[in-house]
């Protein structure tokens, strides 16, 4: 696909209208549409002085939307480092609330009943970027657990 040979703002103003973009992640796109390099910088420099791109804004539209679904402050931050953007007050979130939240909604109140579903839970939780204290918190919730008189 290669772009008209104009100024690439217009595809830029279409892709912001649906949803927002980091500025690399933006400038990738229209990249790959086909325009110039140097169209595209300046373009991304208009449209963040009128304010139609803006990388805190973004950051936390991303934040709010991956915390929806569930995910932890590792997935979140590589998140953002994928896009280009820095992740500094976006973070600033109780990730444990959030940990527990996602735990209980998908293994519901009862505690892990031993070392195999511990492991399978503190899996989950690790993939969905939780950190290995706050996994501990979470299904540990202060007390010992000993699996192995069972």
């Amino acid at each position: 696909m290669t772009a008209e040979r104009g100024d690439p703002t217009a595809l830029a103003l279409r892709l912001l209208a649906r949803r927002e973009y980091g500025r690399q992640e933006l400038r990738d796109k229209l990249l790959r549409a086909g325009y110039d390099a140097g169209d595209v910088a300046l373009a991304l420099e208009a449209l963040v002085a009128a304010g139609y791109q803006d990388n805190a804004r973004y950051a936390e539209m991303l934040t709010r939307t991956r915390v929806r679904q569930g995910h932890g402050p590792l997935r979140l931050r590589q998140d953002l480092q994928r896009a280009g953007v820095e992740a500094t007050a976006a973070l600033e979130i109780n990730w444990l609330q959030q940990a527990q939240a996602v735990c209980q909604k998908r293994f519901g109140d009862t505690p892990p009943t031993d070392a195999r579903d511990y492991a399978r839970r503190a899996r989950f939780l690790a993939g969905r970027g939780f950190t290995g204290e706050t996994i501990r918190r979470v299904l540990g919730a202060g007390k010992e657990r000993d699996f192995s008189a069972d």
